[in-house]
């Protein structure tokens, strides 16, 4: 679906998400790759940690076709395969609807970035509209997460992003795909968090 999705205007996403990154940069989750066409010539090396086998090998061949040096390495958002204050930036896109561990994954983000690093995130979130977000509950309670490896649809990350020590600098919510009909994915925030201190 993903590929589809990025000629449907998820690809703008991903730049928007990425734009103005410099130095070394992890990227948490990072699939088959998709975010890899998009970093800045200013990255210099770019850690792209992925679970899942079979994703890793299509994200190392995007990694090859990649303006910048990509390494796709296993690993978990809870456990990163980075030492402490190693990068100058960690992305999450798409990720923190499907950790375990939203709060450890962030936790562990912030022990990997510099002092005053930077969290570039682009999620899907809960709600505003309360039918919307009954129908998120309804669905994460139920089929969801097994349909979407682990999906949930109504989790609040901006709210755990501050809760992990993070002050958000800028966001912004995006309704996508923006469908007559809103879908239970479709409401997303898209921003930049700095790292304070670990909590």
């Amino acid at each position: 679906m993903s590929p589809s999705l990025d000629r449907n205007g998820a690809a703008e996403h991903r730049k928007r998400l990425l734009a103005g990154l410099t130095g070394r940069v992890l990227e948490v989750g990072a699939g088959n790759g998709l975010n890899f066409a998009h970093y800045p010539a200013q990255v210099t090396h770019v850690l792209a940690v992925e679970p899942e086998a079979y994703l890793r090998r299509i994200g190392r061949d995007s990694a090859a076709r990649a303006p910048v040096p990509v390494e796709v390495v296993p690993g978990v958002a809870d456990h990163l395969p980075a030492d402490d204050a190693s990068v100058d930036a960690v992305v999450f896109s798409l990720v923190l609807c499907s950790v375990p561990d939203q709060a450890r994954a962030l936790h562990e983000a912030a022990r990997v970035l510099r002092p005053r690093g930077q969290l570039r995130f682009f999620e899907h979130v809960r709600a505003a509209t309360s039918g919307l977000a009954r129908a998120q509950r309804l669905l994460d309670s139920t089929i969801w997460p097994a349909l979407g490896g682990g999906c949930h649809t109504a989790r609040d990350p901006a709210a755990a992003i501050q809760a992990a020590g993070f002050a958000i600098e800028q966001m912004e919510r995006i309704t996508f795909p923006d469908t007559r009909v809103p879908l239970p994915t479709s409401p997303h925030i898209l921003g930049i968090a700095r790292r304070n201190a670990l909590p």
